[in-house]
């Protein structure tokens, strides 16, 4: 398994386990400059980190915590925040504290410039890479892309389905893919839309005459969008009562490609609670190109380009 992974994703692998519980191997990892994982298990006062090797004290001092708090342009929260959570690190020393105990000095700061110089830094736009969604805000998600380096993926590249907020699709912690969309003076900004199959892919799950499930995205005075999958949405006939968020069941009166259009009919109206699934994930390659999400027969063509 590559090293460079999501912050969390090393912790459970044997190998690791067995050299965070060895002192022995853990003076290899040291020499090997190895990216191990381990749970930081207290900040103190001076915001290092103590983390936990197994009985096995280690310590990440302030300064060796992240990318940026050296120069200041990364403020301490980005340490105290990894409190209770898997962080990443390489071996730099292994000492003696006064009482004789071992106490293994550890960056997570050196496991980060591992990943960018050997992994992120030949990223390019195109390419499909594991992510961990880390925290969501209105305007989208953040999602780690190894050894806690975290990329921006923007409320509208998450769905072609429109969404109002992020943790309609996504919970903390949840693992996905994304696509490379662009990088820019070191900013790497994500898309995931382009995973999610294209309209024929998911209207291939649907038939005319079938009642399904739904959730009302937008109310115009012509009718409701209502989505049936991420990727896809119908309009339906004006219903009293229904508002955006509502989760409804609808007939489905035709399906037509050549205009990408779904009618339907809303039956019944119900209360909606985010309950956040993996995506379903239709692309099974490392990059890609373009996307072409409209059918081929069809006059409106909407499509991504990843430019290299």
């Amino acid at each position: 398994m590559s090293e460079y992974l999501p912050e969390g994703k090393l912790i459970s692998e044997q190998e690791n386990i067995n050299i965070i519980h060895s002192l022995k191997l853990l003076e290899e990892a040291k020499n090997s400059e190895k990216i191990l994982e381990a749970k930081a298990i207290v900040c103190d006062s001076s915001h290092n980190l103590i983390v936990d090797l197994g009985g096995i004290k280690g310590i990440i001092p302030r300064e060796e915590g992240v990318i940026g708090i050296k120069d200041g342009s990364v403020r301490d929260i980005a340490v105290i925040s990894r409190v209770n959570r898997p962080i990443c690190f390489v071996v730099t020393d292994i000492t003696e504290a006064p009482n004789g105990e071992p106490v293994v000095m550890l960056s997570r700061e050196k496991a980060q410039r591992k990943c960018l110089d050997a992994y992120i830094s030949g990223l390019r736009c195109g390419d499909i890479v594991p992510a961990r969604i880390t925290h969501l805000e209105s305007f989208g998600a953040f999602a780690d892309i190894g050894c806690g380096i975290i990329a921006l993926m923007p409320i509208d590249t998450i769905s072609v389905s429109r969404i109002e907020h992020p943790r309609e699709r996504f919970t903390v912690g949840m693992d996905i893919k994304a696509v490379i969309k662009s990088i820019e003076n070191g900013r790497i900004s994500l898309s995931h839309k382009e995973l999610l199959g294209t309209w024929e892919e998911n209207a291939e799950k649907f038939c005319a005459g079938e009642t399904v499930s739904g959730i009302v995205r937008s109310v115009e005075n012509y009718g409701a969008f209502v989505e049936l999958s991420p990727n896809l949405a119908g309009l339906a006939e004006t219903k009293e009562g229904v508002c955006v968020g509502d989760q409804v069941s609808v007939y489905i009166k035709s399906i037509i490609p050549e205009k990408m259009k779904i009618k339907l009919i809303i039956i019944d109206v119900f209360d909606y609670k985010y309950n956040p699934t993996s995506p379903e994930y239709y692309c099974s390659s490392d990059h890609i190109d373009r996307f072409v999400y409209s059918p081929e027969n069809c006059k409106k063509r909407v499509e991504t380009l990843f430019k290299p």
